[in-house]
């Protein structure tokens, strides 16, 4: 059967999730050819904040990587912007000559940003907020410092605020009119807000026209209207977007605000249609994730030539993302002779609550502060419910109807399953409930895998994990993440802000994350001290007393006081000069017990304290050095002898083994890491319950990854097959470095995999190869500082004093106790 040639026009969010929904309901019916005027592939605009402020990379928002497209069999062109759609013949062209025929075509072109025309909007320094290259530009604004201002006091331009400020900058706010975000706040949320980012070091200039920007070829400076002169390096516009509707107009197409649309998304052209930021449906065109995603569905299903989904305008709520602030806007919250408003306010508590309603049904609200009704509110409006026997007590929340006692998870479960729980995605209630139901869902990685909720701006987590906990009752754990006693910050809080806000010491990250203790403890220490290292790489200095003692003295300490030491044995492999060494040492230092470990290496047990540097340097003077044994690091590559003995081996799986570990070691991660490589199926090697494995077969090597076999057993998961040992070497460095960039301190593996999903992982690691090769050359990167014998330095006199005994009172040696 011919399939149907589909080419889409854009590649943002919109057509991304109509692709999803229409794979879904046709399979692979139709041959998509993709133009994207970006050079890259789909990523998450809602998260170019937490990219701004430093929350997030790039590899964290990109929603379909390169295998997707693989998969698919989409044909991906980027940085090629369509300029000719001939209608007639049925094809587009693109600025490179590209020419594709189509069957249906779909135009997702987005919105431009509009520039004020003022004298000096072409300078240097003078950037919009629409895409990856605007915030790029930023961050290169943020490299030289200075005073950035930010022309739009609404959404964009608060949250593109909150971001260069988190960065370092100065940061003016100038917003023409009387109070900020006045689209969806009335005045009283809008001062609130006003105060609320001054007191975050924010400057806000409200009634502030903008005259001219000055500088000599780059920005130096911003000129008011009334003639306040403010010195700038950065200039970003957030003043509003527009259709971007050039294309359809040049091809006749109707053209109103946006490219006009029915209700199936179909323009006036029967086989095109339009989704996104660009399409006009209804009268009405739309900037946020929620309705941009109907669309998609609508599109999707018409397509597919099921006319059950058409689209319908429904309010979507506002929130501000990346700023920490608590605010929830929905529907109308103006003046009319047909409105009436009730108003709640605590100034104590800095808290404002507003209900609008048409009648006896509520057509708005506004909240700034406590947001905790605003769905409660929004499900009102949405279903039209008469509400006039609850009148007397509806601003006071969900909580107070009939004298019930606050109770979030019973606000959750008086939701009707229609109630929408994640706004950005447009997932109600019920699918949530329907999808753990059917697919023994326990956590809430596996929710966002299989769902979408909570997996875009994650202001809606709370709720999933509330309908979660309903729905699996005694099931279901949360798992509480918080660090220890002294910060109310839980782990992934504290690495957020580590980089958000540059701190590069444990003083400056308790002086600016408000630890309520003078030095922190046992717990958030160590925790602070791997985070840091992983972090700024080269910049920060290992702060020793922040270790346990395992790690302090490069040994294992044992139950009687002496340590054992474990010289590193690459991939398990050793030699007689090796072994000579080891037995020497044993003599001379009159070492009780050798054993061979479950890692294919030989364990010194019961080594003296004031001995372990004498011991270190023979075994140096061999040329053995640490095997980690200690370390929240790699410990072991195990390996079985593979192809070049064994006569059911398929690859070199020892040569690989000694090759990863020699690549790998020295490295800290949150906690420890174990590597095998097994030459065959057969798995001597045990590479199937490993942090990362590699099974050789006849075709390559199969890569697998999250197993367990201590107090916690568990298989690994298949991450993918590949065909070279450089892909395994990449794959194993880009995986390691992104568990040590978003692990936890003491999260091993697979409860880190289990937490930010499976699917996650293999789009950053395995199928989007320009994320993989990001996150392998930070690792080598990384390796550059952490490649050093630790036995060697202290042979050298590095923290002498650890292994010197305490002097001698009487006839009893002083120990520290450990």
């Amino acid at each position: 059967m011919t399939k149907a040639r589909l080419v889409i026009v854009g590649n943002g969010m919109a057509p991304g999730r109509m692709l999803e929904h229409l794979f879904d309901l046709a399979g692979d019916a139709f041959d998509v050819t993709i133009f994207n005027a970006e050079p890259r592939v789909n990523y998450d605009r809602i998260m170019l904040s937490p990219v701004l402020s430093g929350e997030k990379s790039y590899e964290d928002i990109i929603i379909h990587g390169d295998g997707w497209y693989e998969e698919h069999g989409i044909t991906l062109h980027r940085g090629e912007k369509v300029v000719k759609i001939d209608r007639v013949g049925k094809t587009v062209t693109s600025e490179g000559g590209i020419v594709a025929p189509y069957d249906k075509l779909v135009l997702a072109t987005g919105s431009n940003p509009f520039i004020i025309p003022v004298p000096g909007h072409q300078l240097d320094g003078v950037l919009a907020y629409r895409d990856l290259d605007d915030v790029d530009g930023m961050l290169k604004a943020v490299e030289q410092g200075g005073r950035a201002v930010v022309i739009g006091g609404g959404l964009l331009g608060l949250e593109a605020a909150a971001g260069l400020k988190m960065r370092g900058m100065d940061v003016t706010v100038l917003h023409l009119l009387p109070t900020l975000m006045e689209r969806q706040l009335d005045p009283a949320a809008g001062y609130l807000l006003q105060k609320e980012l001054e007191g975050r070091g924010i400057e806000v200039r409200c009634g502030a026209n903008t005259k001219a920007i000055h500088g000599n070829g780059k920005v130096e400076q911003v000129e008011l209207e009334d003639g306040t002169i403010i010195d700038a390096t950065l200039v970003v516009m957030a003043v509003g977007i527009r259709p971007n509707v050039e294309l359809a107009k040049e091809s006749g197409l109707d053209v109103n605000r946006g490219i006009v649309t029915d209700s199936a998304m179909c323009t006036s052209d029967p086989d095109i249609y339009s989704v996104g930021e660009c399409a006009e449906v209804g009268g009405r065109v739309y900037g946020l994730v929620a309705p941009l995603y109907q669309m998609a569905k609508s599109a999707a299903h018409h397509l597919c030539k099921l006319e059950d989904n058409d689209f319908v305008h429904a309010e979507t709520p506002t929130k501000l993302k990346g700023t920490g602030v608590n605010l929830y806007s929905v529907g109308e919250f103006g003046d009319g002779p047909d409105l009436e408003d009730v108003v709640l306010r605590d100034a104590n508590r800095g808290t404002y609550r507003r209900v609008i309603m048409r009648g006896n049904q509520v057509v708005g609200a506004v909240l700034y502060g406590d947001v905790t009704d605003g769905m409660w509110y929004n499900e009102m409006l949405k279903s039209g419910q008469d509400i006039s026997e609850i009148r007397d007590t509806l601003i006071f929340g969900q909580a107070h109807q009939g004298g019930a006692a606050a109770d979030p998870l019973a606000a959750v479960a008086n939701l009707a399953d229609d109630a929408e729980i994640c706004g950005c995605n447009g997932i109600c209630k019920g699918q949530i409930v329907k999808t753990i139901q059917d697919k023994g869902l326990t956590s809430l990685a596996e929710v966002r895998a299989h769902t979408k909720a909570s997996a875009s701006c994650g202001t809606c987590t709370g709720l999933v994990e509330s309908v979660m906990a309903i729905t699996l009752g005694d099931g279901y754990a949360k798992k509480v993440e918080g660090m220890c006693g002294c910060t109310d910050l839980g782990h992934g809080d504290v690495r957020r802000l580590i980089k958000a806000k540059g701190l590069k010491s444990i003083p400056a990250v308790m002086q600016e994350l408000e630890w309520k203790t003078s030095g922190g403890c046992a717990k958030c220490r160590p925790a602070l001290n791997y985070y840091l290292l992983a972090d700024w790489p080269g910049e920060y200095k290992d702060d020793q007393q922040s270790r346990f003692i395992n790690e302090r003295v490069h040994a294992n300490i044992q139950k009687d006081g002496t340590y054992s030491v474990v010289p590193r044995m690459w991939g398990g492999m050793t030699t007689s000069d090796e072994l000579r060494a080891i037995a020497d040492v044993v003599d001379k230092f009159q070492i009780p017990d050798v054993k061979v470990t479950g890692g294919q290496r030989i364990d010194l047990l019961g080594v003296k304290k004031e001995d372990l540097p004498a011991v270190w340097a023979d075994l140096n003077a061999a040329g053995m050095v640490s095997g980690h044994a200690y370390a929240k690091g790699l410990r072991t590559v195990k390996t079985c002898v593979g192809s070049t003995w064994c006569r059911f081996g398929t690859q070199d799986s020892t040569g690989l083994g000694i090759k990863l570990e020699k690549f790998m070691w020295g490295s800290w991660t949150p906690a420890k890491v174990k590597l095998a490589v097994t030459g065959c199926p057969r798995n001597c090697a045990e590479a199937t319950c490993k942090d990362i494995g590699v099974i050789c077969v006849d075709s390559g090597y199969e890569i697998v990854y999250g197993g367990a076999a201590g107090l916690h057993i568990q298989g690994t998961t298949k991450l993918g097959t590949v065909k070279t040992e450089e892909e395994v070497m990449e794959i194993a460095g880009a995986m390691t470095q992104m568990y040590r960039e978003q692990g936890f301190y003491l999260e091993r593996i697979y409860k880190w995999a289990d937490r930010v999903g499976y699917d996650t992982v293999k789009a950053a690691i395995f199928d989007d190869l320009d994320s993989r090769r990001a996150y392998n050359e930070r690792f080598i990167n990384s390796q550059k500082f952490s490649q050093t014998d630790p036995w060697s330095e202290r042979v050298s006199g590095v923290d002498k004093h650890e292994f010197n005994p305490l002097a001698v009172f009487g006839e009893e040696a002083m120990e520290p106790a450990e």
